[in-house]
């Protein structure tokens, strides 16, 4: 068994534990593994210890892995998400590769991707990027923005809107996400998920209802 195979195993130990402590199902709860900086070694790795989520912060490094595992029968299956920041005039190569972008903040993006997005493909899942923490340096919108926003998705038919996507501070309070993902859901019924939580914070993202956690150094390791 591989380190990264045990990696896995531990990370669903803990993710079980954690739901069960705030009365969730484990299986509410989708663990996407960033894999951002590594090779296709490790993301191998993972694909043969059954994980098929993958999530990339660079747009150029995302694209080149996602047409290497094209080429070969262990990709056949896998989920690519885009977690990084997203310029303007790199949306195509997302809206093109990926499965879904978790870092969508503004209006003009999101009328890029849909534009971009192949017909031939279903429509791109995205998540509305939050900046929570109102911190100057973090990406992500206003919450009193998100309505306005999310109606301008629901109105692009090569998009879908999945939910709302954060990172916190650590000193932020997670139930204010939980309670921006659910006056969204109010509105749009068809939202189900909330991309909350890292290695970190995960058991406190769980708790406040996150349906998937972004974990990469307690599977990977650190970045190299």
């Amino acid at each position: 068994m591989s380190i990264i195979e045990q990696n896995l195993q531990r990370v669903h130990r803990q993710i079980r534990t954690a739901a069960q402590d705030c009365g969730r199902d484990p299986r509410q709860i989708t663990l996407l593994a960033v894999s951002k900086t590594k090779p296709v070694t490790a993301i191998e790795a993972a694909i043969d210890a059954g994980q098929r989520a993958f999530g990339e912060n660079y747009v150029q490094e995302g694209v080149e892995k996602i047409g290497w595992f094209r080429e070969r029968p262990e990709g056949a299956g896998l989920i690519w998400h885009f977690i990084g920041p997203l310029q303007s005039n790199k949306s195509r190569s997302v809206a093109e590769n990926f499965d879904w972008c978790h870092t969508l903040d503004r209006p003009q993006l999101a009328r890029r991707l849909n534009d971009q997005r192949p017909v031939e493909r279903a429509p791109l899942n995205v998540l509305i990027q939050i900046n929570i923490s109102g911190e100057a340096t973090k990406a992500g919108i206003a919450p009193e923005a998100m309505l306005a926003l999310a109606a301008l998705v629901t109105e692009c038919p090569r998009l879908r809107l999945r939910g709302l996507m954060a990172i916190p501070a650590p000193e932020s309070d997670f139930q204010r996400m939980s309670a921006l993902y659910e006056a969204l859901q109010r509105v749009h019924p068809g939202v189900d998920t909330l991309s909350l939580g890292m290695t970190d914070d995960m058991p406190a993202a769980i708790a406040a209802g996150s349906t998937l956690v972004r974990i990469g150094t307690a599977i990977f390791g650190a970045r190299e």
